[in-house]
């Protein structure tokens, strides 16, 4: 028998809620900042208003649902769900108001897409867009990158038990500190120093490359800010193009690399454990998986005769490459040649990379590595425990920062998200199919959203059908949370339906 939820449990989820959306509202303080120190009356206008009605709505929610009862896990798995969809809602106000956005719908998809750090846009003119309208896209992705409710619990929360529930609920399982609010904390440490030293070798590589320093500073912290946070934003409409500088690349490689990096491991080089790098089973996986990656597109490629210098072959062929399977969606080439002179199989080899996406616990999207690994290891023993006498006892180790025996509980986690993202992926192509684009275009556009990459063929623009924008909005959705917050959001919404007392 399913229970109905009480009266006290959607209070627990309407307190929490406002919460998160009140930290939301403090976070668009900096861009107000930003319209001040710029002199930009209208986007001034723009944040006080939304602010305003942001700051207005968490405190009724916190007034109207008042509780004292700490979160179980239904409880934190729905406010992880519902924080980033009321996040999603309110930051696309002052988009909206921006005038760069044809309709609500388009700035709810430009704030999903940050905040899940997918990086596809339907932001029209952004070469023109006022830098503090520019900087919040960015700041959104640099918050979804950390975390919405990693956001909260750094600020809002307490150490509590509910606590760690809401952090696990946003697909992170992992404390790297015994207490979750410190490692939420440690999370933005991390971030903070990243973004200084970042920002400051983007910035002077830019104005080697001929920028003004007020332009090489303002858009250096915006793309640290993507890149880092494997979001794939940037201030103007070419994306990396707009460049055309290499070592700026070259620097943006790194800061990918970065991002995608389990944030436990951070911490272990952090404290002098630098053997990890070389040990990690996601380390490992991800240098095997993009070897293969490289391989697919490099034989598509030469089989086209795209790219024969070792020169561009790096800066265009391994970019994207880099740019696919860090989850972060920076481009130097144009989204047409992808269908043009990439190809079918080169294309191939990239969403291959897309799907399988970055490390746990970091700022990238996707299966993730350790999911790889770990099914991997899984198969591996299988076909060993065959081959061995039926009395041997076999056990296998993964060594993910410290050794684990691998166990079956492991292995059906990793089968099920795995699961879970095929489905995800194979509903955004047959959407993108229905609206009419052929089924290489349809599932890399749905890959590059689910696994919230940023990449485009071409599909995603203002003039797409709005029902391919909501489908993507709800792959980003569901895949920046790795579906079990939305699942056990689901099954409340049923309950409430179908439950009894």
């Amino acid at each position: 028998m399913i229970l109905r939820p009480e009266l006290e449990d959607y209070k627990i989820i309407g307190y929490y809620l406002g919460k998160v959306t009140i930290g939301i509202g403090l976070c668009m303080l900096i861009p107000l900042g930003i319209a001040k120190l710029y002199a930009e009356a209208a986007p001034m206008v723009d944040y006080l208003l939304s602010i305003s009605f942001t700051m207005l709505a968490g405190c009724v929610l916190m007034m109207l649902c008042h509780t004292k009862c700490d979160l179980e896990t239904r409880h934190a798995m729905a406010v992880s769900a519902l924080s980033w969809l009321v996040a999603m809602f309110v930051s696309a106000v002052p988009l909206f108001l921006s005038g760069h956005f044809t309709s609500y719908l388009d700035a709810c998809f430009e704030s999903m897409s940050g905040y899940a750090t997918t990086g596809l846009s339907l932001a029209r003119d952004l070469d023109h867009m006022a830098r503090s309208h520019n900087f919040w896209r960015h700041l959104i992705m640099f918050i979804g990158g950390q975390g919405i409710v990693v956001i909260a619990l750094t600020f809002l929360f307490k150490g509590t038990a509910g606590a760690f529930r809401m952090y696990a609920g946003e697909a992170r399982d992992e404390k790297i500190l015994p207490n979750v609010v410190q490692t939420a904390r440690f999370i933005w440490i991390v971030s903070i120093v990243y973004l200084v030293i970042g920002s400051a070798a983007l910035c002077a590589s830019a104005m080697m490359g001929g920028m003004k320093p007020s332009d090489a500073l303002f858009d250096s912290v915006c793309i640290f800010m993507a890149g880092f946070d494997t979001g794939g934003f940037t201030p103007h409409s070419q994306s990396l193009l707009f460049y055309h500088n290499f070592i700026f690349e070259l620097i943006v490689i790194v800061v990918m690399f970065m991002g995608s990096i389990n944030f436990a491991l951070h911490y272990a080089v952090w404290t002098g454990n630098r053997k990890e790098m070389f040990r990690n089973i996601e380390i490992v996986a991800l240098f095997i998986t993009m070897s293969a990656s490289l391989s697919i597109i490099a034989w598509g490629l030469i089989d086209n005769n795209i790219y024969s210098g070792l020169m561009p072959f790096f800066g265009k062929a391994f970019f994207q490459l880099v740019s696919a399977h860090t989850g972060t969606g920076y481009s130097t080439i144009y989204p047409r040649q992808f269908v043009n002179e990439w190809r079918a199989l080169s294309m191939v080899g990239l969403t291959l990379a897309m799907a399988i996406g970055g490390s746990v616990c970091s700022t990238t999207g996707a299966i993730k590595l350790l999911r790889i690994g770990v099914i991997y290891k899984a198969l591996r023993q299988d076909i060993k425990k065959m081959l061995l006498p039926d009395t041997a006892v076999l056990m296998q180790k993964v060594h993910h920062i410290k050794d684990a025996m691998l166990e079956d509980r492991h292995v059906r986690s990793a089968a099920l998200i795995l699961l879970s993202y095929l489905v995800l992926y194979f509903i955004g192509t047959v959407v993108g199919m229905l609206c009419g684009f052929s089924l290489s275009d349809a599932s890399f556009e749905s890959v590059s959203a689910a696994a919230n990459v940023g990449l485009s063929c071409g599909i995603t623009s203002p003039v797409m059908p709005s029902i391919l924008k909501i489908t993507y909005i709800v792959q980003m959705w569901a895949g920046r949370l790795e579906f079990m917050a939305i699942f056990v959001l689901i099954g409340m919404i049923f309950s409430t339906v179908k439950g009894r007392r």
